[in-house]
């Protein structure tokens, strides 16, 4: 159900690396829980994000719920095309509804992440 060469936080977020980059994107449990998202507030390229501190919101009709940072690092690229079609997290959560791409620079908070199985069992608990 969920893609086994990602890790996951128990926030909901996932994170694919390729080699010391990173792109981050929510799960489709999250978004499922929150519904059609109309709006995502991203931060801007060259901003650093700390591992388990929020830097950005994904609003849906329902509500607004913050994102994560699964690791330290400096922001390099962004998704651009969910400023005008944010319902791209709705239908391709796992590609083309990514968040931001960063580079790695907390390698060791790799290591707390879940891998796809161990995702699968924390949410069954919700």
């Amino acid at each position: 159900m969920y893609p086994d060469d990602l890790k996951y936080t128990r926030e909901h977020e996932w994170i694919r690396f390729t080699g010391s980059t990173a792109r981050v994107g929510i799960t489709s449990y999250a978004q499922e829980a929150l519904g059609d998202i109309v709006f995502v507030s991203l931060p801007d390229v060259g901003a650093t994000v700390e591992s388990g501190e929020s830097f950005g919101e994904v609003e849906s009709t329902k509500s607004v719920s913050e994102i994560y940072a699964p690791a330290a690092g400096e922001i390099t690229a962004r998704n651009e095309a969910l400023a005008g079609a944010p319902e791209l997290i709705n239908s391709d959560p796992y590609g083309d509804g990514w968040l931001v791409e960063f580079t790695v620079t907390d390698v060791d908070a790799i290591e707390g992440l879940l891998n796809a199985e161990e995702y699968t069992e924390h949410v069954k608990e919700h």
